[in-house]
């Protein structure tokens, strides 16, 4: 029986147990957008339009590549080596450098799409057929902290929802049982867990971290997938307990959104316990698999095996999963020594990326995929470092690329200057980036909202372009 005292009266038991509950009649409708957003559902009814992927797989290269020196093909920075560059400079800039610096790498065309691509990515280079190349990205930021924010929230001094915690939230995961948005060996650098946080949005869409960047990814394993103290029927009694005590205080209380986000994060919790361990196991898998992974190999075998976890997490329906190559240093930021920088690092990733696109094309998974590869920004063209052998970041154009999930193959979109310092045709902006990603999974980046804080937030804040050029 409801205690009506006026010490435990709130409005909405006032208004449901006076006037025969007419007023609760009326509050129950002005609330029903809010309880919605409470159970996690997006704030439009509609599916927005027919989507193109289902699923993403996020390729980050922390640091920033050199773009000029992996898919941005620039003949004039080859002849114009140790000249200075004729135009001016961002007035912004991270650090001082000096005249145009050659590529030390040569570039070939490949594939029937004559896509240019250095001798750094040969098994990438492969897959160009499938490939769209985006080499007319620029951000706003010349910093690691502000770019990556940007790139993962499309805000660099807010903390606000990653992208992947937006697509979880407007989609959802395809599999009950495992989240819907999973990070592999993540970084605790320059903004952390904001990269995969989700801010504001319930808590149910925040990216899960298997493991960390400083550790080899065989320990990337979600923390506490198991209690040896308990088998699962006590455990599944504890919950059921525990959610009986939550719902009849919601049922009783103002609309808890953070409440009904813990209760889903427990059941979801679960329900891991049985079926994430099954997803992580790589026994399944054939000999031939770990081989063309890189798995044999130790130069490959650290991001062979998180390539090879994110397609196994992606054929399970988990909707956005990201891959991050990093250690304890910041992997792609070669200001010194560019060449053996860049060596070490490609040599890392090249075979397992190759692997990955041919696995999913042969799966029929790729149709649906959407792969996206990148930095938070590139590197200037002009040289930094005491022996003049670096690049310096650069987030006034650079490469990113997208394979698979409805953009076309074997595409070159937009482009920068003849050196390769400034985007210039067919600009996208990080902020377009999001926005034709959401597209291409069938969502509107102006009605994916939340209300937070009395206003409408969204991944791409006022900005956005949808490149439709680029879709299939």
């Amino acid at each position: 029986m409801t205690d009506l005292s006026p010490s435990n009266m709130t409005r909405r038991c006032l208004l449901k147990n006076s006037a025969v509950g007419f007023g609760y009649l009326a509050l129950s409708a002005l609330l029903q957008a809010e309880a919605r957003q409470a159970m996690g559902a997006p704030t439009s009814e509609l599916a927005h339009f027919p989507a193109r992927a289902k699923r993403v797989i996020f390729l980050f290269m922390k640091g920033g590549p050199s773009h000029v020196d992996t898919f941005d093909y620039k003949p004039q920075l080859q002849k114009d080596d140790g000249k200075p560059l004729p135009f001016d400079k961002p007035r912004v800039q991270f650090a001082p450098t000096g005249n145009l610096l050659g590529s030390p790498w040569k570039f070939r065309q490949y594939g029937e799409s004559g896509m240019y691509v250095s001798e750094l990515f040969p098994h990438v280079a492969q897959h160009v057929d499938d490939m769209c190349f985006l080499h007319s990205v620029h951000g706003t930021n010349p910093s690691h902290g502000g770019a990556l924010l940007k790139l993962h929230t499309g805000s660099d001094n807010f903390i606000r929802p990653s992208m992947g915690a937006w697509v979880n939230y407007g989609l959802g995961s395809e599999n009950d049982n495992l989240p819907g948005f999973v990070t592999i060996c993540p970084t605790f650098a320059h903004g952390g867990a904001k990269n995969w946080g989700s801010a504001f949005l319930p808590a149910e869409y925040q990216g899960i971290p298997l493991g960390v960047a400083s550790q080899p990814s065989t320990a990337a394993n979600v923390k506490y997938i198991d209690n040896p103290r308990w088998t699962k029927d006590v455990q599944r009694v504890q919950l059921d307990l525990m959610n009986a005590m939550n719902r009849e205080h919601m049922a009783h209380a103002q609309s808890e959104p953070s409440l009904e986000a813990r209760i889903q994060s427990f059941e979801l919790a679960y329900r891991m316990q049985s079926k994430m361990p099954e997803a992580q196991d790589l026994s399944q898998e054939t000999a031939n698999t770990i081989e063309m992974y890189g798995l044999n190999d130790p130069v490959t075998q650290d991001f062979g095996r998180q390539c090879l976890l994110a397609r196994r997490f992606a054929e399970r329906g988990v909707r956005f999963i990201q891959v991050t190559h990093s250690d304890t240093k910041v992997q792609w930021d070669q200001h010194g020594d560019l060449k053996a920088g860049h060596t070490k690092n490609a040599a890392e990733v090249d075979r397992p990326i190759g692997a990955l696109l041919g696995d999913l094309k042969r799966r029929g998974l790729l149709e649906d995929t959407l792969v996206l590869w990148g930095g938070e920004f590139g590197r200037t063209p002009t040289c930094q470092g005491s022996g003049a052998n670096g690049r310096d970041h650069n987030p006034e154009g650079f490469t990113m690329w997208m394979a698979g999930g409805g953009v076309k193959p074997g595409y070159r979109h937009g482009a920068t200057d003849q050196y390769g310092y400034y985007a210039q045709e067919d600009k996208m902006h990080v902020h377009d980036l999001h926005a034709t990603l959401l597209h291409l999974l069938g969502l509107d980046h102006e009605r994916l909202t939340y209300r937070h804080a009395g206003r409408d937030f969204r991944l791409t804040d006022v900005h956005g372009l949808v490149h439709r050029e680029i879709l299939a």
